[in-house]
């Protein structure tokens, strides 16, 4: 159980790991999470399945070491076991009656949007995709998601590959072209989603965000990843991750993401300073 059985470098600090987990892997949905300790004393993370197999009894889990636990997490090889892993957590996409939809991925989101698409796909629904990240070396899954796309869009930061600019450049095109969908949905940094969510607001077009805000136990009862939608509280574990980006106000969620800014740093510190040392 929690056996590493795959790992691989996508780009600069972003690794897949396939992991062995039955239980998981048999209830897995696209939109759903896990959340895993890679150390006894160490601090519970979620994040997203990317991908599952029931076969294997597999769940594939994409993330960027930009923390103490995913650096932790991102020095695990094949064969090594997670000491926890839970899930699966959240409600998954309704991906229900739709017949043609627009996905936008932002950089770390792709691994998100690579699940729905392909079930977007296997349903016979049509997906135009939009994945964007700085730079063409930090843009992942291009050649996994292709297939199940009708259009597959690239946008970078600095032009080096597709658009030069941002996702929301290929989106506006788009539409402004007459293209016409049922649903939007928009995977990535806040800011993105924020700025995806007020462009498809201006052509009435219906969008799905999913947040990943702070987040503790999972189940709703610690209340770390609480938000605003709509102008009601909702617990991104149990009600979400997934929400109307229409409804959301991303600019408090944007300011509770940065409370522990400073102690993630000073975990940072303290980690590189025991792994230099050896301990």
């Amino acid at each position: 159980m929690n056996r590493i059985v795959k790992k691989k470098v996508l780009a600069p600090a972003v690794k897949l790991i396939e992991v062995e987990n039955h239980l998981i892997a048999k209830k897995a949905q696209p939109g759903q999470f896990v959340i895993l300790r890679v150390r006894e004393k160490g601090e519970r993370i979620p994040l997203t399945i990317s991908d599952y197999d029931r076969e294997k009894g597999t769940v594939t889990i994409i993330f960027q070491e930009v923390g103490k636990t995913t650096t932790l997490l991102g020095r695990l090889e094949e064969g090594d076991r997670i000491l926890d892993l839970v899930g699966p957590l959240g409600k998954p996409t309704h991906l229900e009656g739709l017949q043609r939809v627009v996905v936008v991925g932002g950089g770390l989101g792709t691994a998100l949007v690579f699940s729905q698409v392909k079930e977007l796909h296997r349903r016979g629904t049509k997906v135009d995709c939009i994945i964007g990240a700085r730079n063409k070396d930090l843009i992942i899954l291009e050649e996994e998601i292709k297939p199940y796309c009708a259009n597959l869009y690239i946008a970078t930061d600095d032009g080096s590959k597709g658009h030069k600019g941002f996702v929301t450049d290929v989106l506006k095109r788009l539409l402004d072209e007459g293209n016409r969908y049922d649903r939007a949905i928009a995977v990535g940094p806040l800011i993105m989603m924020k700025v995806v969510s007020n462009l498809t607001r201006q052509y009435g077009l219906p969008t799905v965000v999913s947040m990943n805000p702070i987040m503790v136990d999972g189940t709703g009862m610690c209340g770390c990843c609480r938000l605003t939608v709509g102008g009601q509280t909702k617990f991104a574990c149990v009600d979400g991750p997934e929400f109307d980006g229409h409804l959301v106000d991303f600019d408090e969620v944007i300011k509770r993401t940065a409370m522990y800014r400073e102690e993630e740093k000073t975990a940072m510190e303290l980690l590189q300073r025991s792994l230099k040392e050896g301990v």
